[in-house]
């Protein structure tokens, strides 16, 4: 097991029981080769995490925008915890150096996969809370998110990348644009699908979500940063 006292450094945040943040370093596959162990992976870390994030950021958007609607408040929320946030969030914390993984999740390069690395982020807010309650574990999101220049980026990411996409290659006559399902991995409730989206059947995007219409939308924005745009 690695040190976890610089996560802690990086964290700003002591643990009292430090048991629970290398719980939140436990994915399923290292769990699954260590059951006989009693180790239990970081999934029902990272579902707690998930709640308090989402509690925490709509507190944080409901008092700062009193004039936005819900459906905006929604929107902008989703592209502030999405996927590539919190995979930000754990680069800058460097979570892939203590994540413990399976020997197959290792080989496959799970330490730099950036849907592993987000719901690590989730479980490491999950430990917080546990260990320090909910201001601890807010401050913690306020410190690493919240806080920084990242809101006008969610507010650009918001947009329907989908639709800008089309939107674009329809300036051209006779552009067809289709999306494709490559790969869909993961258990039933944890579920990772890869999309590609294609202009006239050549690849111009891929992009993961936990549903299919989430990595659309991926595989639709990696194609329009490939565009410039």
């Amino acid at each position: 097991m690695r040190e976890l006292s610089a996560l802690e450094e990086k964290l700003g945040y002591h643990f009292h029981n430090i048991d629970l943040l290398q719980r939140a370093m436990y994915h399923s596959s290292y769990a699954n080769e260590h059951r006989a162990s009693g180790v239990s992976s970081n999934e029902r870390l990272e579902f707690l995490g998930d709640a308090v994030l989402g509690l925490v950021s709509a507190d944080f958007l409901f008092r700062r925008h009193a004039d936005l609607p819900e459906g905006e408040l929604t929107r902008i929320r989703a592209a502030l915890v999405c996927e590539e946030s919190l995979h930000r969030v754990a680069l800058e914390l460097n979570l892939g150096h203590y994540l413990m993984l399976g020997k197959g999740e290792e080989a496959g390069g799970g330490r730099e996969r950036p849907s592993i690395l987000a719901d690590a982020v989730e479980s490491v807010l999950a430990a917080v809370y546990l260990d320090g309650g909910m201001d601890s574990a807010s401050a913690l999101i306020h410190r690493v998110l919240l806080d920084r220049d990242v809101e006008h980026q969610a507010v650009v990411a918001r947009r329907d990348s989908k639709t800008v996409l089309q939107e674009i290659v329809q300036r051209t006559p006779n552009q067809k644009l289709t999306y494709e399902l490559v790969d869909a991995s993961g258990p039933d409730h944890a579920k990772e699908f890869t999309m590609e989206v294609l202009l006239n059947g050549a690849p111009i995007g891929r992009g993961t979500g936990h549903s299919k219409k989430e990595a659309e939308q991926s595989a639709a924005h990696a194609a329009l940063a490939a565009m410039g745009e």
